[in-house]
């Protein structure tokens, strides 16, 4: 990586926290851009004869009859609902801003969902802003438009266009999204004389949120947070499409890693890791959370992303990773492979009956089943075989009465899915675990059972064995479609799988 910029107009510090109390009212002219001087930079500034030159010379890139992005009318689509459901409020989604991972650089930037699902827009600093009129809402999209060249900001700041790439212009962007554009250097100042109820997407932009301080509440707030989170269960057409991509694309994937299990014993855990990145890199956005590789007793581990550790041959592998589109759509899928191509007597009598679990959880994902009922049918298969094994003492009912069948099944059997792996957190219980299932949407099967290498309640050869096997399913009008049903489930199933890829 090349050194950052080494000398930083002021105006453009102003711009990189537009949205920020101390925010200008606008970038200063050329001649007012006092230069900032960079600490340990190899030159003492900018001479009056270079700072002329960077200003011209340079062609015209502004690109014309850009078409819009895909989901543009369900993004439309969205925003009406969103209007709909609070007229005559200001409404305010911010997508945040960079976050500094180390000194001076930052983290890759990922908009918040809220904001990514209602524009398809991505960028940093970016503002949905929702003006109440008589009949619904003005919206206007607030950005940084492209990094200007009269000052220098585009080859002096550490975000111009010459060190980061260049943005869209505010004429291209209205053409992308379908929305008007403004410059969002000039938002925080109009937030601070806007009056009326307004409501703003919370933890995401500070100065957004200083800038409209006197005028929200953090009830009314999360009012409209639990609105957005809502509105994604049922996903549309789009959705589902983006997610079966990142499912395919996951399934490719798991592939990959079968391949090179050779060279995963040769190091470790963090091959796998890296074999999975590259396909979510080549073919999406990135992964869509910290990929869980995890091989012998690191598979007892529910989040095991630290994916250092050794691939023994004899060992099961838990892999639990989806591809992120670059849309944001994510897949969310498990399965548990023995690392030399065959399971054990043992380790396939427990796998067994977590496919027997999941099939029966599968089986209960239906157009008016209850969100309960998947996990409750995997649960019961689970309390079954462990007071059959002698592992817990019966029946069945007292086991699920007491939850005592979660020492070693530990979580819950699934999670809706989509822009978050975790989807729609913030909906109300009411809606989510204690509602009903509709046509649109989709959740993860993921029964599991985890012996602890610790655990000195079972027999010593159960220990240390962790298994998880996890698909994401989609609610149809006469039952449920399992999109990653391309990889295989069933013990014999995934050995011939296995064996094939090796071979």
């Amino acid at each position: 990586m090349t050194a950052v910029a080494e000398e930083l107009p002021t105006a453009f510090d102003q711009a990189a926290d537009a949205a920020g109390p101390e925010t200008a009212e606008g970038p200063e002219t050329a001649e007012e851009a006092p230069i900032k001087q960079r600490k340990n930079g190899l030159y003492p500034g900018v001479s009056d004869e270079l700072a002329e030159n960077m200003k011209s010379g340079w062609a015209d890139t502004e690109l014309h009859g850009l078409e819009p992005i895909p989901q543009v009318a369900e993004t439309a689509a969205r925003r009406a609902a969103l209007s709909a459901r609070f007229p005559g409020e200001r409404l305010v989604v911010p997508a945040g801003n960079l976050k500094t991972r180390s000194n001076d650089t930052e983290y890759a930037f990922r908009a918040s969902v809220e904001y990514a699902y209602l524009t398809g827009n991505q960028t940093e600093d970016g503002v949905l802003v929702m003006e109440p009129t008589d009949d619904g809402h003005q919206e206007t999209i607030y950005l940084l438009p492209r990094s200007n060249r009269e000052n220098g900001e585009f080859w002096l700041d550490g975000q111009g266009e010459l060190w980061v790439g260049r943005r869209h212009s505010l004429t291209e962007a209205e053409q992308l999204y379908g929305i008007p554009a403004s410059d969002v250097r000039e938002l925080a100042g109009a937030l601070r004389e806007a009056t009326g109820p307004v409501r703003v997407v919370r933890g995401y932009d500070a100065g957004i949120e200083a800038a409209l301080a006197d005028k929200v509440t953090a009830e009314r707030d999360e009012e409209l947070r639990v609105f957005l989170s809502e509105a994604r269960l049922v996903k549309d057409a789009f959705e589902i499409g983006e997610l079966q991509k990142a499912v395919d694309s996951t399934a490719r994937g798991f592939e990959d890693v079968v391949k090179v299990l050779d060279k995963a014993e040769a190091t470790s855990e963090r091959y796998i890791e890296g074999t999975f990145f590259l396909r979510a890199r080549v073919e999406g956005n990135d992964v869509g959370y910290g990929s869980i590789c995890a091989a012998g007793p690191h598979a007892t581990t529910l989040h095991w992303v630290r994916n250092d550790g050794p691939v023994r041959s004899g060992d099961l592998l838990l892999l639990d990773a989806g591809v992120e589109t670059h849309t944001y759509y994510t897949a969310d899928v498990t399965r548990t492979l023995p690392v030399n191509g065959r399971y054990s007597e043992l380790q396939k009598k427990i796998y067994d009956a977590v496919y027997d679990a999941q099939e029966a959880g599968i089986a209960a994902v239906k157009p008016g089943a209850k969100y309960r009922d998947f996990h409750d049918a995997a649960q019961r298969v689970l309390a079954e075989r462990l007071v059959e094994w002698g592992l817990v003492e019966g029946p069945v009912e007292r086991v699920l009465e007491l939850g005592l069948q979660r020492r070693w099944t530990l979580h819950g059997t699934g999670h809706m899915l989509g822009m978050d792996v975790h989807d729609c957190a913030a909906a109300r219980t009411e809606t989510y675990v204690d509602g009903t299932l509709e046509p649109g949407m989709v959740l993860t099967v993921e029964p599991g059972l985890y012996f602890q290498a610790d655990d000195l309640t079972v027999p010593e050869e159960y220990r240390g064995i962790g298994v998880r096997i996890e698909d994401d399913i989609l609610v149809t009008e006469d039952g449920n479609r399992n999109l990653s049903a391309a990889l295989p489930r069933r013990s014999d199933e995934v050995e011939a799988w296995m064996a094939a890829l090796k071979g």
